[in-house]
């Protein structure tokens, strides 16, 4: 049987794959760290690769990382697997018995999501308080923020092309007529509307730094202020509101509604107010 030594012409080769494959930066930039990982791993005097290897990376892997992080490394690793034609080889995931609850400490709730806004204010950060409202306002992804434009403000809408599909995204009204008023302020008459001074849409790395700085004064934990967290409120807000997770999928650009079910979890805390108001306990009389 033929042994494949793995060399960095072949990552090369699968990170233009990936490329190939419309894979958003975001991605190829972690299945390279990830594989990267395993690549090091390996011995310097011999990159072959073979299950005995495999499962002892794998293995390794427990020492270091969460079960769910861990899943996350291998999703990777069995994806360069397969582009060299080894899927014999692919490592099976670790199963986690999928949580019914929401962690509450990870919940962004509504007012801290305000005092984000009151402190990018008083910092006169006009740039970072309108992106928080338009990434809450419309549950786009941060990557997505590009195809805020100030044509698609005009219009009340905007086409966003990501992993291979497209899907229209409307501007609440209040939204629109804010971001038409910033783009004046600011003089940006077309393209992107979140730029930084060289004319570039913002980088997420910068939006999510942005965000860690108003923690302090806006007393909210740092562990729950990350973009991500801002599409979550308004998924869950929407669904609140509107208890229709198809369309929501839809709104969310997700092409399974199991992925959508995760941004619809109640917290524990929740689930206990609902369980009371259901009244079947009966005190016992004496």
């Amino acid at each position: 049987m033929k042994k494949t030594v793995l060399n960095m012409e072949m990552i090369g080769e699968f990170k233009t794959y990936l490329y190939g494959e419309e894979r958003s930066k975001a991605t190829i930039e972690k299945y390279m760290r990830d594989v990267m990982h395993f690549y090091k791993y390996l011995p310097d005097n011999d990159k072959t690769v073979t299950k005995e290897k495999l499962v002892a990376y794998k293995n390794s892997l427990s020492e270091e990382y969460k079960v769910s992080s861990i899943n996350s490394m291998l999703v990777a690793l069995n994806g360069l697997l397969d582009y060299l034609k080894l899927g014999n080889l692919k490592l099976k995931l670790h199963k986690i018995q999928r949580s019914v609850f929401y962690e509450e400490e990870r919940e962004l709730t509504k007012d801290e999501y305000k005092r984000l806004l009151d402190t990018a204010l008083k910092r006169d950060d006009k740039r970072l308080y309108m992106l928080l409202q338009t990434i809450c306002g419309t549950g786009i992804r941060v990557s997505e923020h590009k195809y805020i434009t100030v044509e698609a403000v005009k219009e009340g809408k905007a086409v966003v092309r990501n992993k291979g599909k497209t899907r229209t995204v409307f501007i609440p009204k209040k939204l629109k007529r804010l971001l038409k008023d910033y783009c004046k302020q600011e003089s940006i008459l077309t393209g992107a509307v979140f730029i930084t001074k060289s004319g570039r849409p913002m980088d997420r790395s910068n939006i999510w730094s942005a965000m860690k700085k108003l923690c302090g004064d806006a007393r909210v934990d740092d562990k729950k202020v990350f973009p991500h967290n801002l599409r979550h409120l308004f998924a869950l807000t929407f669904y609140r509101l509107q208890k229709d997770v198809v369309r929501l999928a839809d709104i969310l650009g997700h092409a399974s509604i199991e992925t959508t079910r995760i941004y619809t979890m109640i917290t524990g805390r929740e689930c206990q107010k609902s369980l009371s108001k259901m009244d079947l306990i009966i005190p016992l009389t004496v």
